[in-house]
């Protein structure tokens, strides 16, 4: 999989796409309306991105900031930083149907940390960066692709090892990241991809996403292994799946798709919001590889689902667990392709303790599978000794695509990446030679000087009908002249839901959360359908998420009571 030869090239791979006629991106939107772009004309508008980027003044190196939509801008822009030898640094397309200040917000701070020397958008998404852009001031200005200037683009020499790619960490727990990814790791985390979906034999693959082209599991997990074979790929507005779940379904089908991921959400969206009449004459037979990665993998979610589409023909052995960050390039370990994936059940009261003891009746989780090839993953206890397999700690990484650092933090870096290692923060184990996921360090909830994971009581309440999927954070919380954290739910209602049905729904997932774990919210606040803040690939940030709710900035909030259940023991 190493990187280095000319064939094997962001450069070479666009030049061979050139070729290719006969594959292409085709764009879908919610009317279900597609257009092909196959790859010679996208390549072309690429390399017209290109000349226009160096006739304005932009060389090998420059960072240039990417505001779009799905679509073929996006990936014209994209390509064309690419084909310039520039970095390109994607942004999240603010939207004026969401929290317009926090979205600004954040593109500040993410501008500030790229330091591009030039911003690319849609022409229609400039009032909405003016006053982010205006505060960053790139010296080479914000404009639309067509303001370009017209010229024929010049080979850029560019090593591998050059920077690639400014992908943006999820921040979940603090603001967001700039992470620096060298050309060769974009180079290898392509490659290692198409070798978990190997073509031949008459076995032809195309991928299928809704996933944000600003996201690592969009960009480099879709885009790029699509460009380096190169493959059909079809591409839907996360809006629009976020609006009609059912057009995933149907476009898998449409397109003959085998290849497509997801986080658990939108499994589980479409086990809600999907209708069965929307589904007539769909086939998901070839749908081969559903991953489910992005977010903890909930178990029961994807035999519901498994289940539930059975009927249209999807495969319970297609679903594969995954696991990887943007620190690492992306994928880290996948789980086998072609089995039924891989659950086993622990006693909760430990888990988080530190130790991973079987048991039947204990909480269920997935495996992620094994590490890629020229990976390896090690846990650590907070001291940074090495656990034995069966003992819960931290997940280090060390593998040929990790980032470089994150730009202009220097001491970030330095806690984060020590002897090629990266500390990932993320809590599991190892059984069996697979990597089963806790939670994550700094979210766990500690009540009564027992850890809790966030992640197994917003599933037991998020399985409470009226609670919108995906739309509970779990958190602790020291309440004023408390001597000690209880356990603050905050729980969006499923939109159509009326307040007046507060009560009931509080108390039912105040007991939900009872059976499922012996833990009892001190507090449950039901919230308005979207208030919860969530990162641009849509992860709950449970630390704003509490920040919020104490400043009495959450709208909606509704029906909250204090528990006065004893923790079950």
């Amino acid at each position: 999989m190493a990187a280095g030869h000319s064939h094997d090239t962001l450069g070479a791979w666009l030049a061979r796409a050139a070729t290719r006629s006969d594959r292409g991106v085709r764009l879908l939107d919610r009317r279900e309306q597609d257009r092909l772009v196959p790859w010679p004309e996208l390549v072309g508008r690429a390399a017209e991105v290109a000349g226009g980027l160096q006739a304005l003044g932009v060389r090998p190196g420059d960072r240039v900031a990417l505001a779009f939509p799905t679509g073929e801008g996006f990936l014209a822009a994209f390509l064309g930083a690419l084909r310039a030898g520039a970095v390109p640094a994607p942004l999240p397309p603010p939207s004026r149907l969401g929290q317009l200040g926090e979205q600004q917000r954040r593109l500040r701070a993410m501008l500030d940390a790229a330091a591009p020397r030039l911003v690319l958008a849609e022409p229609a998404l400039l009032p909405l960066l003016r006053d982010p852009v205006a505060a960053s001031a790139p010296a080479l200005g914000c404009h639309p692709l067509a303001a370009l200037p017209r010229a024929a683009a010049v080979a850029a020499d560019v090593a591998d090892v050059a920077p690639g790619l400014v992908q943006f960490s999820s921040g979940t727990t603090a603001a967001p990241k700039a992470v620096a990814l060298s050309r060769r790791a974009l180079v290898v985390q392509a490659r290692l991809l198409n070798s978990i979906w190997p073509e031949g034999a008459g076995v032809v693959h195309r991928g299928f996403s809704w996933l944000p082209l600003h996201h690592d599991m969009g960009l480099v997990g879709c885009v790029l292994p699509a460009l380096e074979r190169p493959a059909d790929l079809a591409l839907l507005p996360p809006e629009a799946f976020v609006a009609r779940p059912a057009l995933w379904l149907r476009g898998i089908s449409r397109t003959g798709a085998t290849v497509s991921a997801a986080p658990t959400f939108a499994y589980a969206r479409c086990l809600r919001r999907v209708r069965d009449e929307e589904l007539a004459g769909v086939d998901l037979g070839g749908w081969r590889i559903a991953l489910c990665g992005a977010e903890a993998v909930v178990p029961e979610t994807l035999h519901a689902f498994a289940r539930r589409f059975a009927r249209w023909g999807f495969r319970d052995e297609a679903l594969v667990p995954v696991y990887g960050l943007a620190e690492a390039g992306l994928a880290v370990t996948f789980g086998a392709v072609g089995r039924p994936f891989i659950t086993r059940r622990f006693a909760r009261d430990v888990l988080l303790g530190g130790a991973a003891v079987p048991d039947p009746e204990g909480r269920e989780l997935a495996s992620v599978g094994t590490t890629l090839p020229g990976f390896a993953i090690a846990l650590r206890d907070d001291d940074g000794r090495e656990l034995p397999a069966g003992r819960v700690g931290t997940v280090w990484v060390h593998g040929p695509s990790l980032m470089d650092g994150y730009l202009g933090d220097p001491a970030g870096t330095a806690r984060v990446l020590r002897d090629g290692w990266l500390d990932t923060g993320d809590l599991g184990f190892l059984a069996g030679g697979e990597l089963f996921l806790v939670g994550r360090r700094k979210d766990a909830v500690i009540v009564r000087g027992r850890n809790h994971a966030p992640e197994e009581i917003e599933e037991a309440a998020g399985a409470v009908a009226g609670v919108r999927p995906g739309g509970v954070a779990a958190v602790g919380w020291l309440p004023e002249a408390a001597d000690e954290e209880e356990l603050l739910l905050l729980v969006e209602r499923a939109r159509g839901d009326e307040v007046d049905g507060v009560d009931a729904l509080v108390t039912a997932c105040r007991e939900a959360v009872l059976a499922a774990v012996g833990l009892a919210p001190g507090r449950v606040a039901s919230l308005a359908p979207g208030t919860l803040p969530r990162t641009s690939s849509g992860k709950l940030r449970r630390g704003e998420a509490l920040r919020r709710w104490l400043a009495g900035e959450l709208p909606g909030a509704a029906g909250t009571t204090s528990g006065a259940a004893p923790e079950r023991r």
